[in-house]
């Protein structure tokens, strides 16, 4: 009887310890972003700028779709950038993905377009 309470409590104990996977593949690009943010050279943009591409082409996440407001960080920055068709793109591309987000999404937008 021991033994059975015993394998119980063990494969319970294992199966706790499964780790659920990330819905979102993320590449440091909070890190990058952040350092972007805290010294605006144009090596952190670039940086920046990579690793947002990376997130947004190559998700490997639960959901395998890009996660909320990258999109829009990545369309900002590259519309500050000089690539303003690209970035217009991406932050009509972030309102597609995430419908919850044209309230906020589409002022910039239109703030952008004048």
């Amino acid at each position: 009887m021991k033994k059975i309470l015993f394998a119980v409590v063990f494969v319970m104990t294992m199966a706790s310890c499964q780790t659920e996977r990330s819905l979102y593949s993320w590449y440091d690009s909070e890190e990058a972003s952040y350092n972007y943010t805290k010294r605006r050279t144009e090596e952190s943009l670039t940086k920046a700028m990579a690793q947002y591409k990376l997130v947004i082409e190559r998700q490997n996440g639960e959901r395998k779709v890009v996660p909320p407001g990258v999109n829009a960080e990545y369309g900002f920055l590259l519309y500050k950038a000089g690539k303003k068709d690209e970035g217009l793109a991406l932050l009509r591309a972030e309102i597609k993905a995430y419908p919850e987000s044209e309230k906020f999404i589409s002022r910039i937008i239109k703030q952008l377009e004048k």
